[in-house]
């Protein structure tokens, strides 16, 4: 874990309708969820310790049978990823398209190293666009290369790909490719353009972090392109000389690559639980006079679902990501380890859709 720059506490204080909780700061774009503000210098044994935990019981084959016998704790989980099966996440969009909110569907699992675990993940998401059809929704789904075999080989990876697209296309579906780590970054937006946009270019997209300080220059090169790109704030912690390591400056640069996106871009996703930013891009497309249906909103399964509700309400497109599979555990305690500001997410926007008038 990177150290924090020495004129800047590496804790940050959570304030929300009375509770206050301080916690290591996550990377600028989580720590945008919810109220953060700098702390003074604490010793770092507590959040290391959790974190040590976190990733310890993720492993724990033990505690996940207990988790998935423990019905208040999979209602837990189930409030942030779909189930364990291609059913249920399809009942999740189904769900949701009943309020007229549009879905897409991400199996977890990442960073496959086995070639029959890369070629399973494949199919399960070739089944999963054939009972996306069947059940008369639309066909989206979201991907990461490194679940189809990157690291293994980069022609395993396009066979994979090629096959997911081809049926994508058939169904007049959409693939997207999840950005993961910088490390992967120039690898993604190369395949993306090298191997897949050419033939594909109407049926895939790609995310766009705007923590990454290169990332100006790749939406300008995706713009030309007319590629759809999707913008979120980065779920990675990144070394100062590659992200922003301020939240400020994150956010502006969302603002500013976002502003962009919605004057120039092909039908961007907005990605972001921001409620100042979601603001300012309804003044701005306003102001712009740009039409709803040029763009959407995308926001994380279960969180501020009175935000995507009220935004769906006022005429925007608004499209949820829903997680599921059988590695949900490890997901959530990897997750939670590895940016320990996620519980501060998570019961954040738990106390928002509490309160009466949020």
């Amino acid at each position: 874990m990177n150290a924090a720059h020495p004129d800047e506490s590496p804790y940050i204080k959570f304030q929300a309708h009375g509770i206050t909780s301080s916690l290591f700061k996550a990377d600028p774009g989580l720590a945008s969820f919810g109220s953060v503000l700098p702390t003074a210098d604490q010793p770092a044994g507590g959040p290391l310790i959790m974190r040590q935990g976190l990733l310890w019981l993720s492993e724990q084959r033990r505690a996940f049978n207990f988790v998935r016998r423990n019905r208040l704790a999979r209602k837990f989980a189930s409030r942030f990823v779909a189930g364990e099966t291609i059913e249920e996440a399809v009942r999740a969009a189904r769900d949701l398209a009943t309020k007229s909110i549009t879905s897409s569907l991400d199996l977890l699992g990442e960073s496959v190293t086995v070639e029959s675990d890369a070629i399973a993940a494949r199919d399960q998401y070739l089944t999963m666009l054939d009972r996306m059809a069947a059940a008369g929704e639309e066909v989206n789904v979201s991907v990461k290369l490194t679940q189809m075999g990157l690291d293994i080989g980069e022609d395993l990876c396009h066979a994979n790909m090629v096959r997911i697209l081809e049926k994508a296309k058939q169904l007049g579906g959409f693939v997207r490719l999840d950005m993961e780590g910088s490390a992967y970054t120039q690898r993604t937006l190369d395949f993306f353009t090298g191997r897949l946009f050419g033939s594909y270019g109407s049926h895939c997209g790609v995310v766009i972090q705007s923590a990454l300080r290169r990332s100006e220059s790749d939406i300008n090169d995706l713009i030309g392109l007319k590629a759809r790109v999707r913008l979120c704030k980065g779920a990675y912690l990144e070394p100062p000389a590659i992200a922003f390591p301020d939240k400020k400056d994150v956010d502006q640069n969302y603002v500013r690559l976002m502003e962009r996106l919605l004057r120039e871009g092909n039908y961007p996703g907005l990605a972001t639980h921001d409620e100042t930013i979601i603001e300012h891009a309804r003044r701005f497309v306003s102001r712009e006079r740009i039409p709803s249906d040029r763009f959407e909103f995308q926001m994380l399964y279960g969180v501020r679902r009175d935000l995507q509700g009220r935004l769906r309400h006022q005429g925007f497109n608004m499209r949820v990501y829903i997680p599921f599979g059988t590695q949900w555990y490890p997901y959530l305690m990897r997750r939670l380890a590895e940016r320990p500001a996620n519980i501060v997410f998570i019961l954040g926007n738990l106390i928002r859709e509490s309160v009466p008038g949020r």
